[in-house]
């Protein structure tokens, strides 16, 4: 018969064979469903730049040297699909099996909130949001599963975790801004406090941005293609609207100037101004017929109009952010690239059923990035107040990142797709599930 010192030593032990069981099916079932993954158009050019040989920094240069790097194992889709599925049960898998060593009942809840439409739905669309999402999802389990270990392991899941952090901030460098709270913790761990990362916060940003400059333009060499210009002519087109007048430097015909003052706008996507009719007639002048984007002279252009009208800027930026967080936005890809008036995997029944739960879910809150929004700042407010510091540095780390990147899309966001807040989905169930397990508020307080 067990003493009673061994029982708790077996009890983490049966725990993970149902844990273990739960993770195997929820990969399977990934498979299932998507493989070998679904190609959306963004995935697509980035996929057609390998076959030329080239990167831009429209889209990440590093999607394409990891894709190009990758694309033996499936070549296509295929690759890509299993790696963002593989980061994403490894991440939940980590986590989960760390809950389970220590006993922790909550470690059979991960798996299962994994494989729910708001996060399960998400895992084979090929979008670099996705794989971003999931790179960040397992450094922050890595470091949460090595935080207790001896030194040497320690060190080594702290180096790993950082370095996916760097590739997350590589694929979507408008992470810049919350990525030095997830590395703060990753540094510090169960020692990890606001004021601590707040002394990192600029320094970190400042290196990362610098790792960025030199890896796409030095090591990649990727061709300048002005992504930030596509957030200055969305902005001139909002303070345009708003203002009621033409902030672009541009003199537009009679039509063309009522069209861009009172029809055009709508704060949903700058491919308004870019490509779709009628208001497409904004990038052909600025573009092609004037050539001024990627020119000093849009940057001049933005700023004058921000100084000039500020008000009308926050009623953009404002009626933008209300639309991302709130509105009926594009979730779920389910087109086929190839044939867009098909479905993708129109015949597979695993595939439909998702689509069916999804499409249950698309009117509720489930899929608002705001919900997610405000059930990452409800973690990290619990996690402040009632767990132990090993748990509440990494429900504030991952909740706080993730607050700060949804956040950020209010000055930076130029399209409101769900994906884009997709980081803020595996957070929060990552560092809900975590603070319900609990922890001993003894020791140091995070401060």
């Amino acid at each position: 018969m067990l003493s009673r010192r061994d029982r708790p030593l077996m009890q983490p032990r049966l725990l993970m064979i149902p844990v273990a069981i739960l993770l195997a099916a929820g990969f399977g079932l990934t498979l299932l469903i998507f493989y070998p993954g679904v190609m959306t158009y963004d995935a697509k050019f980035v996929y057609e730049d390998i076959a030329k040989g080239t990167m831009g920094d429209w889209q990440s240069p590093v999607m394409v040297w990891l894709w190009a790097l990758i694309d033996p194992i499936a070549p296509g889709a295929g690759s890509m699909f299993l790696l963002i599925a593989t980061t994403y049960w490894l991440g939940f898998g980590v986590l989960s099996l760390a809950l389970a060593s220590r006993g922790k009942a909550s470690a059979l809840l991960l798996p299962l909130l994994a494989m729910t439409p708001p996060a399960l739905a998400f895992a084979g669309i090929i979008w670099r949001d996705v794989l971003f999402a999931t790179f960040w999802l397992l450094a922050a389990t890595v470091a949460f599963a090595v935080s207790d270990r001896p030194s040497q392991t320690r060190l080594t899941g702290q180096v790993l975790a950082l370095v996916l952090v760097i590739v997350g901030v590589l694929l979507r460098p408008n992470a810049l801004l919350a990525a030095p709270i997830l590395a703060a913790y990753i540094v510090w761990l169960s020692q990890f406090s606001l004021r601590k990362a707040a002394i990192l916060y600029i320094p970190a940003a400042f290196g990362l941005f610098g790792i960025v400059q030199l890896v796409y333009y030095g090591i990649l060499d990727a061709k300048r293609q002005h992504p930030l210009q596509t957030i200055m002519i969305f902005d001139l087109g909002g303070i345009s609207h708003f203002s009621k007048e033409n902030q672009f430097p541009i003199d537009w015909s009679e039509p063309e100037k009522a069209m861009l003052l009172n029809n055009c706008y709508q704060p949903t996507q700058w491919d308004i101004y870019w490509r779709l009719e009628p208001c497409d007639f904004v990038m052909r002048n600025v573009e092609r017929e004037k050539g001024l984007f990627g020119t000093p002279a849009i940057s001049r252009a933005w700023l004058e109009a921000i100084l000039r009208h500020p008000i009308a800027y926050l009623q953009h930026r404002s009626a933008f952010m209300w639309n991302f967080l709130a509105a009926d936005n594009l979730t779920m890809w389910t087109a086929d690239v190839e044939h867009p008036t098909k479905n993708v995997f129109a015949d597979r029944t695993a595939f439909n059923a998702l689509v069916a739960a999804h499409d249950v879910l698309k009117p509720t809150p489930f899929l608002r990035v705001g919900f997610w929004l405000l059930a990452c700042i409800i973690v990290c407010c619990f996690s402040w107040r009632r767990s132990g510091p090993r748990e509440a540095a990494f429900a504030l780390a991952v909740c706080g990142s993730a607050t700060i990147y949804v956040l950020s899309f209010y000055a930076l966001g130029v399209a409101s797709d769900f994906r884009y807040g997709y980081w803020a989905v595996l957070a929060a169930i990552a560092g809900g599930v975590i603070v319900i397990s609990g922890g001993s508020k003894g020791g140091e307080r995070l401060r």
